[in-house]
């Protein structure tokens, strides 16, 4: 690979927006390639917790734990970029996991403890119904999606990237069965020496048009939010049935699931319902309103896990349900791979090759 190559990231979620400032920093000469608008589709729906919480197989865990780490020296990089590192307080499992859970992720180095009620209570003080027992980590933080993509983006493109956005990739353009670039639905050709797809959902359907197939499910998840109140919340709330935190304009964004409530074929009830979980769970909840909802499909591999890495000569793959909190270590990984051929080692077991027959 030459010492300036053109790499051609398709995809300007917060992935893509990664990938690319990556690349730019590390000399690559960049071309951003948005089908929407700047920040893609599932970025700016997302509920934006950065964590490394349960329910992940250990190698997952370190990747998530080296992310969060990489948010912190990303942060003063980015002109901008805002994290606001509030802290997480968790309980959505019964009380036995949940004591087995911070044993657990303890043990790994995560910045967690158990905390008991009188605790809960003056972390959150507006929790209507506080548990016994939760799982308080001061390291987890939120971001505001769009914003934070768009800070990466504008600093990637002061590092010498273009972005094009509103203007979807039609074909992955492929000859002797290296590929040599994509053509818009313009009809634009844009070449390059590496193309790296970081389109979430849709990244299926861009490798299967060279072969390459990409084993990636695009699960609806709806989110609700409030309109703004004064300052309730303090940190990132998880519970069972309800995960809550506060934005930055006083908005309540809630969710039921952490890849969001599953719309179903009645999305106004299950906003509604939600909405009802949201009241009940703060104090002075019932004079709540609803401000709206929004429904995002999240890119989440077969197996749950990330795809990151090469697919094909030319073309790398970059996709993850856990977009928001993995986007600085997978940006790396991918560009350091492009630029000097080495793969960091906390990657393993994480390439397309698993799922090969």
């Amino acid at each position: 690979m030459e010492a300036n190559p053109h790499v051609i990231v398709v995809g300007g979620g917060i992935i893509g927006a990664s990938v690319a400032w990556h690349l730019a920093r590390g000399g690559a000469r960049v071309t951003v390639v948005e089908g929407a608008e700047r920040g893609g589709l599932a970025t700016p729906r997302s509920w934006a917790w950065i964590n490394a919480s349960w329910g992940h197989p250990e190698p997952y865990i370190r990747l998530r734990m080296q992310s969060m780490a990489e948010w912190r020296t990303l942060q003063p990089e980015v002109p901008g970029l805002d994290v606001n590192w509030c802290g997480g307080l968790v309980w959505d499992l019964p009380d036995a996991e949940l004591r087995a859970f911070v044993a657990e992720r303890a043990a790994q180095g995560y910045d967690i403890r158990l905390v008991e009620a009188d605790e809960v209570a003056a972390l959150e003080p507006a929790l209507s119904n506080p548990p016994r027992i939760a799982a308080h980590s001061p390291a987890e933080g939120a971001i505001e999606p769009l914003e934070a993509t768009m800070a990466i983006l504008a600093d990637a493109e002061r590092r010498g990237a273009r972005v094009i956005s509103g203007q979807p990739v039609d074909r992955i353009l492929s000859e002797s069965g290296q590929v040599v670039g994509v053509r818009l639905a313009d009809g634009l050709e844009i070449r390059g020496d590496q193309v790296v797809l970081a389109t979430g959902a849709t990244t299926a359907t861009l490798a299967a048009q060279v072969g390459v197939r990409v084993p990636v499910d695009d699960p609806a998840g709806l989110l609700v939010s409030t309109k703004p109140v004064p300052p309730l919340l303090n940190g990132l709330v998880v519970g069972p049935g309800l995960e809550l935190r506060q934005l930055r304009d006083g908005r309540l964004l809630g969710s039921g699931h952490y890849a969001g409530s599953d719309p179903g074929t009645d999305p106004d009830a299950v906003a509604a319902a939600l909405l009802d979980a949201i009241r009940a769970g703060v104090k002075g909840g019932e004079r709540l309103e609803l401000h709206g909802y929004t429904i995002g499909h999240r890119p989440v591999p077969s197996d749950g896990l990330s795809i990151i890495g090469p697919a094909a000569p030319g073309l790398h793959v970059a996709v993850t349900h856990s977009g928001v909190t993995l986007a600085p270590v997978i940006g790396r990984i991918v560009a350091e791979e492009i630029l000097t051929g080495r793969r960091d080692p906390i990657a393993d077991g994480f390439g397309l090759d698993r799922f090969a027959p």
